[in-house]
């Protein structure tokens, strides 16, 4: 039987409103084989006794399809944003290294690990992220989509809305009204679509706007962090394109 453990380091707070109860708690465990950081919370809230046995409330976070797809299990792991499913054990602390483990940062707390993601569904309206459609009736068939549009819209169409790219990001800020990299890469994917795109006029207006395209400040975090591999920068770049494109010659199609 193996005699190696886990250790993990954990930031945690009772509720949004107290922030008074933030603090660190450690907690250490047996080692199991493939474990991951999901399997490894999911162990200490069978047991949720800290390093220095004292027993503490079970610790809070979401998670739903544990294969990084929902990305509701999301927080910053040793520093890093990152999701807590595919956070393998034996790759992230091979030696027995402390895991940290905090809540991401730029969503409102709501206990522990857990954040409130709903500002990106929320920017996900403004911009319209989806294909609009006339009623309930019969259309008939849409018009079809070219391979090559295909090609180009499939690796857009990945963002799980998982916060990742929000989180490192730093122009998302209290300062800051910056929409973030996941709802301007919808408007090129929706743009991009042979229905969509036309209602791009109106996604593109609500870029040109306090908070839109024109606030990124070309960090390119964004990019490094996504766990699916947008490519971010690029649809920020196109779109970008297109909101200039739209200012200067919108008025012709009206």
């Amino acid at each position: 039987m193996s005699t190696k453990s886990v250790r993990l380091k954990i930031k945690r707070q009772d509720a949004a409103d107290k922030p008074e109860t933030s603090r660190w708690e450690e907690f250490e465990l047996p080692w199991q084989p493939r474990m991951n950081v999901i399997s490894a919370l999911m162990d200490i809230q069978k047991n949720p006794t800290t390093a220095d046995n004292k027993t503490v409330p079970p610790v809070f976070w979401e998670c739903v399809c544990l294969e990084e797809v929902c990305g509701s299990c999301t927080m910053v792991i040793n520093g890093r944003v990152r999701q807590s499913c595919t956070a393998l054990i034996d790759q992230i602390a091979p030696n027995g290294e402390t895991i940290t483990l905090e809540p991401m940062t730029k969503f409102p707390l709501v206990r522990d690990l857990a954040v409130d993601r709903s500002r990106m569904f929320n920017d996900l309206k403004k911009v319209k992220a989806w294909v609009l459609v006339d009623g309930s009736h019969e259309l008939g068939a849409g018009p079809r989509q070219s391979q090559e549009n295909q090609e180009e819209a499939y690796p857009l169409s990945r963002c799980m809305t998982c916060g990742c790219c929000l989180e490192a990001c730093p122009q998302i800020n209290d300062s800051s009204a910056f929409i973030g990299p996941a709802a301007i890469n919808q408007v090129r994917l929706f743009n991009l679509h042979p229905s969509g795109k036309m209602h791009a006029p109106e996604r593109l207006e609500a870029l040109m706007g306090d908070g839109g395209v024109a606030d990124c400040g070309k960090a390119q975090n964004c990019v490094e962090v996504c766990p699916k591999e947008i490519p971010l920068v690029d649809s920020i770049a196109v779109v970008s394109r297109q909101t200039t494109k739209h200012m200067l010659f919108g008025w012709l199609l009206k």
